[in-house]
C-alpha cells in the first residue's frame, strides 16, 4: 500500500483509540459522541481508500508468509 492509504489506516485507528480513552475518563457526552462519528466516517474513508488502492504484489499463497516460509516437501 502507498503512504496515503496506511495514512488513514494510522488516522481512523488514532480517532477511535482517542474515543475510546475519552469515554473511559467520562468527557462530555457531546464530544465523545462526535469523536465517534467522525471515527466512524474515518472508518468508512479509510476502507474505500484500501480497497482502490493501485497495490500489486507477485506474491501468491503458495508463498505463504514472507516472514515464515513453508519449506517444500520434496518426496
Amino acid at each position: 500500500m502507498k503512504n496515503s492509504a496506511m495514512f488513514w489506516v494510522f488516522f481512523s485507528t488514532l480517532i477511535l483509540l482517542t474515543v475510546s480513552i475519552m469515554a473511559a475518563m467520562n468527557f462530555p457526552f457531546n464530544w465523545v459522541f462526535y469523536l465517534t462519528v467522525l471515527g466512524q466516517g474515518a472508518v468508512v474513508f479509510m476502507v474505500y481508500k484500501v480497497l482502490t488502492d493501485k497495490y500489486h504484489t507477485d506474491k501468491s499463497f503458495d508463498d505463504f508468509y514472507e516472514d515464515y516460509p513453508i519449506a517444500r516437501r520434496i518426496n
